[in-house]
């Protein structure tokens, strides 16, 4: 009986130590069997091509990046308006300014900053000894040829009338009037200076007893009967544009008034930075409503045209200029710089240079792929 008792104390001890033994194997297995079974995913890693002679390319599949898809670049057609913002300045043709030619002295003035004067009109009263010194010159010249001329005297005369030339040239090029050398009867150092044309004065650099030096502006007269306004037009509309166009011109001032006017100038220069030429155009200002320095806005009517427009999310801008990601083959991406300019469909861009139409670019995701050609190149985006 005591036998039987000590086998059955034994198999239980042995069958405790095997369920122990089963159990720590089991708590074993469950704390590394995941790690072992589900290994983590490694991300693809962009590679640059490059080619001798060629632009280096980006390597990458467009499923590798979720949310890009690839667009073509679309030739839209343009309307027959062509819009362009620009700013009113003065027909430089109507602008003149009274500039000493002589070492002298303000002794006074008769106008102010934004007065309006007349043709002709007295403006400053300028003294220097040069103009007492040239006008003796005139007037003994001016005695001297009568003397000459009156009968019974030498056959001098031509020479005399020489001399009388030459004095008034002179007086003439010191910036006297003719009205104003006839009435010379003795020297006299102050001369008035005259207003040039009829206008505004709209810039003054002198005052009353100041010095002045041969080549100071005193002065500068504009008259705002006709004004320009000069906008930009991009290249690829230069086609469209021509001298004599007629035009509407609409300012922030007066968004109810329409202004006429016609392109009187096209500039044979294009900014390289913007790839836009210049225009000026010829505007009538009724009333003297326009001001210079105004911003306006300026529609041109002409012939329609086309334009190359992609969405604004295939672009991305980095460090000073817009790039896109061109498909030049499956798989293969090209980091091209573009150049833009806006465009009236919302979301969209206007391509002006870098693409064509039919080339596929990435969109959508392109702030993702210009990281990974800046991780391609071992640099931080």
């Amino acid at each position: 009986m005591i036998r039987i008792r000590a086998n059955l104390i034994a198999i239980l001890a042995c069958a405790a130590a095997a369920g122990l033994a089963f159990s720590i194997c089991g708590c074993r297995g469950d704390s590394a069997g995941p790690a072992a079974a589900v290994p983590e995913a490694t991300p693809f890693a962009p590679r640059l091509v490059k080619q001798q002679g060629s632009p280096e390319l980006l390597e990458f599949k467009a499923g590798d990046v979720p949310g890009l898809v690839m667009v073509e670049v679309q030739n839209v057609e343009l309307p027959g308006l062509l819009e362009t913002s620009g700013q009113i300045t003065y027909d430089d043709r109507r602008v003149s300014t009274i500039v000493s030619r002589v070492q002298g002295r303000i002794e006074e003035t008769r106008v102010s900053l934004w007065d309006s004067v007349s043709r002709g009109e007295k403006i400053v009263a300028l003294y220097s000894p040069d103009f007492m010194t040239a006008e003796a010159e005139y007037l003994q010249a001016h005695d001297t040829s009568k003397l000459i001329a009156a009968p019974g005297v030498g056959s001098s005369s031509d020479f005399a009338g020489s001399l009388l030339i030459a004095a008034k040239r002179k007086l003439q090029l010191l910036g006297m009037s003719e009205s104003d050398i006839q009435a010379i009867r003795s020297p006299d150092p102050t001369v008035w200076m005259r207003a040039p044309l009829s206008g505004v004065v709209v810039d003054n650099k002198v005052q009353r007893g100041s010095a002045v030096n041969p080549g100071d502006i005193l002065f500068t007269v504009g008259t705002l009967e006709d004004v320009w306004i000069t906008g930009d037009i991009y290249e690829d509309d230069l086609a469209r544009v021509q001298v004599g166009q007629q035009l509407d011109a609409v300012t922030t001032a007066f968004p109810d008034r329409t202004f006429k006017g016609i392109i009187a100038r096209v500039s044979p220069n294009i900014d390289p930075g913007t790839h836009t030429a210049q225009i000026r155009c010829e505007v009538k200002n009724t009333n003297g409503m326009l001001k210079p320095q105004m911003l306006a806005k300026v529609t041109i009517v002409t012939r329609p045209g086309s334009a190359l427009v992609i969405p604004q999310d295939a672009l991305v801008f980095d460090i000073d200029n817009y790039y896109a990601f061109v498909e030049v083959s499956p798989g293969m991406f090209e980091h091209r710089k573009v150049a833009i300019a806006s465009w009236s469909r919302a979301g969209y861009a206007r391509i002006v240079s870098g693409l064509k139409a039919g080339d596929r670019v990435a969109s959508g995701e392109t702030l993702q792929v210009n990281a990974l050609w800046h991780e391609a190149h071992g640099e931080s985006s």
